[in-house]
């Protein structure tokens, strides 16, 4: 929510030892800035040698902040000249985030007033004052951040004191918005509108704690909301003043059935792997054994007869390797059992192992016949792609996520949605990349230097991209992993609350790739995000206990137990869980899904 400043009167500045000696101000007290919050883009700015520009995250209020980078001797300096009253008291705000971040006034006819911070990670709000001269009609704020230093973020800034315009009311926020009325357009959206308010030049929609949604007509669609589930909307008229009082609120109720992308699925649900086609430590488990806690269960693996092949293959874990295996005939049983009781099963494509590069039209063309007679022969809900390791791997020069060239990038995309098209929209796509593949895409995408220039940094995003409206689920493996860089510019490791809330909010804010504010990955609705974890220690590197997922959770969908990481915005309708994996559950007396139930209710 956009911060709106108090009008300050002269005496309220006296008291608060803000005003030197001098007759009071005659005019009401206005914020002067223009585009303060940076909602319009760079409108009104001007930043030394094209260093600034507007990002979407992080923010301090509404949905853009200043992001300005210096380079070489130069500072990185954004400034506005504003018109002012001469002989006048004026108080200028702004919240900043940066190593060294300035704010000051220059040109006041006084003294030129400046302060400045470290705040790497944080928020935080800088104030100065100063009064203008006696012929002083105009000043320019400013702030820059320093040499050699990393961007710094700038948002809210403000410059309040007497509007230079006349001795009359200021400028005033909007009238309420009336008539606010919503119906659901599908099980995922609600379609809103209401009466224009006097003087309103944008909206704002508030739903539920969520971050508000900006409109700049007298309508709006909400998109990516759970299936069967009241929600409470209301809405704000704002101008350059401010932001009225919220609306009466209205509650609409989704359809049922789930929505884009999320064929059949529950609101909350809960993802495992079965080792169907192989035996380790954690012992063989039915399928028909599975407990009905799992929502969607991934046939690991189906796996190619070579690396380049596109030839896919699935089969039974050997009686030799599993002495309780079932027979073929009691395997596809179970899964109509299953998929009666309104489960989900699906053949994961991949794993540790399963190196797939599908480098030509030929690979790509036998990776969709294969995968399809996997899905008709045991009667499948869909594929999850686990590709891991090499299967993703970038050529050099292919570095826009948004157009990739890559041969096995572009036939993948190519392959997957054939899949797609061929068994319509109950199709299940999920995704279960590393984070080295995606969220790493925020500081290394197609040339960053890990562990000595490793191009595949961020290899998944153009498949999720192009994949997005086609996607049901994207959970990454929160494991497995070194520290990763969130939106708050801080390195988060495994195994704590932390590390799964910057992880997720990154996948539902959206982030600039490798550092580019130009190519902003958009965000995924909560609704296609679950969060990847291993069942037990003995299941990944980066194993964490019920008690941290509990606080992740609470976090993301309440708003609550945050700890060193605020996300941006409460998700109530985050889709839930995925594990490694239901054998390691049963081996681990199935904490893990317990857990989830007891989160969820069951």
């Amino acid at each position: 929510m956009r911060r709106v400043l108090p009008l300050l009167t002269a005496a309220a500045l006296a008291v608060a030892g803000l005003l030197t000696a001098g007759p009071p101000a005659a005019a009401a007290d206005a914020d002067l800035v223009r585009n303060g919050g940076f909602e319009s883009g760079l409108d009104g700015w001007s930043c030394s040698g094209a260093s600034g520009a507007v990002v979407t995250a992080p923010v301090h209020g509404g949905s853009a902040a200043l992001r300005a980078t210096p380079a070489g001797q130069d500072n990185a300096r954004c400034s506005q000249t504003v018109t002012v009253r001469p002989d006048s008291a004026y108080t200028l705000t702004a919240w900043v985030q940066g190593a060294y971040v300035y704010l000051g006034a220059s040109g006041t006819g006084t003294t030129d007033v400046s302060t400045w911070t470290q705040t790497p990670g944080a928020w935080k709000q800088l104030t100065t004052g100063f009064r203008t001269g006696p012929a002083t009609t105009s000043v320019t704020v400013y702030t820059h951040g320093w040499y050699g230093q990393g961007a710094h973020l700038t948002d809210d800034l403000a410059l309040v004191g007497p509007d230079p315009g006349g001795t009359g009311p200021g400028p005033q926020p909007p009238a309420t918005p009336a008539g606010l009325t919503g119906s659901a357009a599908s099980a995922s959206t609600v379609a809103l509108s209401w009466t224009a308010a006097t003087g309103a030049t944008s909206y704002k929609v508030y739903r539920d704690g969520a971050a508000p949604l900006t409109s700049a007509t007298t309508s709006a669609t909400v998109t990516g909301l759970a299936a069967s589930t009241p929600y409470t909307f209301r809405v704000a008229a704002v101008n350059a003043a401010g932001e009225s009082p919220q609306s009466p609120p209205v509650t609409v109720t989704t359809t049922g059935g789930g929505g884009p992308g999320t064929p059949g699925l529950p609101a909350h649900a809960l993802v495992g792997y079965l080792h169907s086609s192989f035996a380790n430590g954690s012992g063989y488990v039915r399928m028909a054994d599975v407990p009905a806690s799992w929502d969607v269960i991934d046939l690991a693996f189906g796996e190619p007869t070579s690396v380049t092949s596109g030839d896919i293959r699935f089969r039974l874990c050997p009686v030799t390797e599993c002495p309780n295996v079932e027979s073929a005939a009691e395997f596809k049983a179970a899964i109509k059992a299953k998929q009666a009781a309104g489960k989900k099963v699906l053949i994961s494509i991949g794993g540790q192992n399963g190196q797939v590069q599908l480098t030509t039209t030929a690979a790509r063309d036998a990776f969709v016949s294969s995968v399809g007679r996997i899905i008709d022969e045991y009667g499948l809900d869909g594929l999850d792609i686990d590709f891991e390791g090499h299967s993703l791997s970038l050529a050099t020069g292919d570095t826009d996520f948004r157009a990739p060239t890559t041969p096995v990038i572009v036939n993948l995309i190519s392959a997957v949605k054939t899949l797609k098209a061929r068994y319509g929209p109950g199709f299940v796509l999920t995704m279960a990349p590393e984070t080295f593949f995606v969220q790493l895409g925020h500081q290394y995408y197609g040339s960053g230097p890990w562990g000595g220039q490793d191009p595949r940094a961020g290899a998944y995003l153009p498949v999720i991209h192009a994949l997005r409206d086609d996607l049901t689920l994207l959970h990454v493996q929160d494991y497995n992993s070194g520290p990763v860089m969130g939106l708050d510019g801080q390195y988060h490791s495994m195994g704590g609350a932390d590390f799964h809330i910057a992880m997720t909010d990154m996948l539902l804010t959206g982030f600039p790739v490798a550092g580019d504010t130009a190519r902003v990955f958009p965000p995924l609705r909560p609704d296609q995000v679950a969060i990847g974890l291993p069942a037990t220690t003995d299941a990944g590197n980066g194993y964490t206990a019920p008690a941290e997922v509990t606080k992740a959770l609470d976090c993301l969908t309440k708003g609550l137990a945050c700890g060193a990481y605020q996300p941006h915005g409460i998700r109530p309708d985050l889709r839930g869980l995925m594990t490694w994996s239901v054998n390691w559950d049963r081996f681990g007396g199935w904490e893990f899904s317990r857990g989830f139930d007891a989160y969820f209710g069951g």
